[in-house]
């Protein structure tokens, strides 16, 4: 697999994204489904900002890996949630994460009306091999 990164610009280097990334040569494609602070019961989290976004991060990876994926191969990643201003306290936890797995991806962000139940961040991804 190749990734070739775009940024015709230096500004989102802070906020730890990129503005395209193209993959050439890829074996396959992993279209991971959001992931939130859902507990392995399939409770849902009452918690905080903080703990609910710990919680999808390491929901996320567990799926990852499940696949046979790396993390390090996301590619692209969607980020819903149902309050931004209460997320951006948080976000250095999602920026420590991603470099901790020297990502190099693209990044939606998306405040949106609801989650189920009583979620408040998801995280959807792509990852290649």
């Amino acid at each position: 697999m190749e990734k070739r990164i775009i940024n015709p610009w230096k500004w989102q280097d802070e906020r730890s994204y990129v503005q395209a990334v193209e993959v050439k040569n890829v074996t396959s494609t992993l279209y991971v489904a959001g992931q939130a602070a859902v507990y392995p019961d399939g409770t849902s989290s009452n918690d905080d900002m903080e703990t609910q976004l710990k919680l999808a991060i390491n929901n996320l990876e567990t799926v990852i890996a499940e696949a046979g994926y790396e993390a390090k191969n996301i590619v692209r990643l969607t980020i819903y949630t149902t309050n931004t201003a209460e997320l951006w306290p948080q976000f250095p936890i999602l920026q420590e994460w991603i470099a901790k797995h020297g990502l190099q991806q693209v990044v939606t962000l998306m405040e949106v009306v609801s989650l189920f139940e009583t979620l408040k961040v998801e995280l959807e991804a792509t990852a290649v091999k």
